[in-house]
């Protein structure tokens, strides 16, 4: 099937209708530009859209020209090569001296086509097929989001919510009820008339005839007295307001600020949490972050010292599980809250403390959880805790998952990997 596109209404890149279009068409290539671009830069870096390239021979469509062959004439002002006679070769098609593509003898081509994506746009393909895992509705509390509903019909209204073909239909049964029975008459009366205009003309069947065509006359008048439309006939369409039932959802950021985390290893960690908050905020209207920063001791900070403080000690994990229990406990009840979790650490642990981890995740933490992620940023040999966490994984293999960080690369994949959209 072929299609013809008339683009001689729109300039291009001039319709948002257009953009659009253009933007699902080659959806490919800019996600893959897109991904290319996460590992490039900063994650922090999103105050700005992406330029994107898209191979020049990708994006051709068909068009209507004049093929070659055929006689013309020109006249070619400032020729001093060629006089009235001489046969011109005819240029070769592709390369230098043809409109194709490609690259030519003397080292020209054809540019990639580059456009400018938008911010919105560009975290909207960053984000895209991705999901909180396990989401599943709660009992919504509170709620003050509503969306319109239709309802039926309703005898008042605004002009603007006629609905042209129930109007209709109701002036038409009532002319119908109205009319019937007087229609039938004249009708009757009408028969009448034919037959006594058809006998031979007297004075007794001329009054009759006179008083037939009175009768007809006032029928017909009262048919027409019966309006055409009524204000009774109108009808509206009816929208009422019902709440939009929305899952709550909650997250909880737990991130390793000991001595053992160095600045790099602790940017990396900051990076995936940007990553994750961003979208957090962009996809779910109504989900929490809980962010919680642990050493030695674990305490609930808000965004700016979550990402930007400078603290540091030894380092006890189990105190930040203990502290989102803690949390969990007062103020997510299980019933209202889907709640999951995201730890970032380096693997180092102090002593025994990772069989302690260990056992609170198993019982007191991931049957409460619908989904909880740990990434180790290490480029050495795992640690005991990572050993615990894989076992946890065993028991957990729905709602807990384990992956590993080497460089600030590698955040977007194994973030990607964490939230990909599951099918079922």
């Amino acid at each position: 099937m072929n299609y013809i596109v008339d683009r001689r209404l729109n300039g291009k890149n001039k319709s948002t209708v257009n953009r659009q279009r253009f933007l699902k068409r080659y959806r490919k290539h800019i996600k893959k530009a897109v991904a290319e671009a996460i590992s490039k830069r900063s994650i922090t870096d999103i105050e700005h859209g992406e330029e994107i390239s898209i191979p020049s021979g990708d994006i051709g469509e068909p068009i209507f020209h004049h093929g070659q062959g055929g006689h013309a004439e020109n006249v070619l002002p400032g020729n001093t090569d060629f006089v009235k006679g001489d046969h011109i070769p005819r240029p070769p098609s592709g390369g230098a001296g043809g409109s194709g593509s490609g690259a030519s003898d003397s080292g020209e081509g054809e540019d990639e086509f580059v456009f400018q994506i938008t911010q919105d746009e560009f975290l909207n393909f960053m984000f895209e097929d991705l999901e909180l895992p396990n989401m599943i509705k709660r009992q919504l509390a509170g709620s003050d989001e509503f969306k319109m509903r239709r309802a039926g019909f309703s005898n008042q209204g605004t002009p603007g919510q006629i609905n042209i073909v129930r109007s209709l239909r109701n002036a038409n049964a009532r002319r119908i009820a109205l009319t019937t029975g007087k229609r039938k008459k004249l009708k009757v009366l009408e028969q009448q008339l034919s037959l006594l205009q058809a006998e031979d003309s007297t004075a007794e069947n001329q009054a009759e005839i006179e008083l037939l065509i009175e009768k007809i006359t006032k029928l017909k008048t009262s048919i027409k007295r019966v309006p055409w439309l009524d204000d009774f006939d109108l009808k509206y369409n009816l929208n009422v307001k019902e709440p939009n039932p929305q899952s709550k959802a909650v997250m909880f950021c737990i991130m390793d600020v000991s001595a053992s985390m160095d600045q790099a290893t602790k940017d990396i960690a900051k990076r995936f949490f940007i990553l994750l908050y961003l979208f957090i905020q962009r996809n779910y209207q109504r989900t929490e972050v809980v962010f919680i920063r642990h050493h030695t001791e674990a305490s609930e900070v808000d965004e700016q010292t979550f990402f930007y403080s400078r603290e540091t000690g030894g380092t006890i994990v189990s105190s930040a599980l203990k502290m989102m229990k803690s949390i969990i406990e007062e103020r997510y009840p299980l019933g209202d809250w889907n709640i999951y979790g995201a730890q970032a650490s380096d693997g180092d642990n102090w002593n025994n403390d990772s069989t302690l981890c260990k056992d609170l995740l198993c019982n007191a933490i991931l049957p409460k959880v619908q989904y909880y992620s740990y990434i180790e940023i290490t480029p050495h040999d795992h640690q005991a805790m990572w050993h615990d966490y894989q076992q946890v994984k065993e028991i957990f293999p729905n709602s807990f998952a384990i992956e590993q960080i080497v460089n600030a690369s590698e955040i977007y994949s194994v973030f990607r990997e964490l939230f990909q959209k599951q099918v079922v």
